[in-house]
């Protein structure tokens, strides 16, 4: 090999190595897809029906007063839990009371399934003050176990069993008093939920 074909091999050569080295930028095919993703949030929306639970008067001890509510999901979340706030104030009508009338109102709240009704709270009024049940939890029902909460479009049929205790003592203090009872109910959403894209190829 001649002296001018080695020096234009060492060019070629350099310059091909330069070219390896310097065009790494542009030396594969490239390709992008753009994605468009949108975050909405979603919406938490709980009906009742009726509104007021029970509005009674001219109760005496060993009455029992028996009512029905619905609690509808009218949003497009799923509602995890709905928890029962209980406030209550008496009004002492010759204001003689030694003990509250509360604690003589016995609450049974319960659920309704197609076999048989489920009991979620047994207590006193005055006990369940202090307490915060989720009035949808129902953990085992024939056929298997139900999970709490309300589905979107779901409706949930709700009993409750009030009864003025008889205690065979002298309850005459409790006579011609009101007692006023405040029910809040509070929906939350389920804990986190991770959605899983299906398609392996994000297509």
């Amino acid at each position: 090999m001649g002296f001018t074909q080695k020096i234009t091999k060492g060019v070629m050569t350099a310059a091909l190595g330069m070219s390896l080295i310097g065009g790494g930028t542009f030396a594969y095919f490239n390709d992008a897809v753009e994605t468009q993703n949108t975050f909405a949030a979603g919406n938490l929306d709980l009906g009742m029906n009726p509104n007021a639970v029970v509005n009674i008067s001219n109760i005496k001890p060993g009455d029992e007063i028996y009512r029905e509510f619905t609690l509808e999901n009218n949003g497009t979340l799923q509602i995890g839990k709905v928890l029962l706030d209980t406030k209550y104030t008496v009004e002492d009508a010759k204001s003689d009371n030694t003990d509250d009338l509360a604690k003589h109102i016995k609450v049974t709240i319960m659920y309704n399934t197609s076999s048989a009704t489920n009991t979620v709270v047994e207590t006193t009024l005055y006990d369940l003050q202090n307490q915060q049940p989720d009035v949808t939890n129902i953990d085992v029902l024939a056929g298997g176990p139900k999970p709490d909460g309300i589905i979107p479009g779901d409706k949930e049929k709700i009993f409750v069993l009030f009864e003025f205790i008889d205690n065979g003592e002298d309850q005459n203090q409790f006579q011609g008093d009101n007692l006023q009872v405040d029910w809040t109910f509070n929906a939350q959403t389920e804990g986190s939920t991770y959605h899983e894209d299906t398609d392996p190829n994000n297509n």
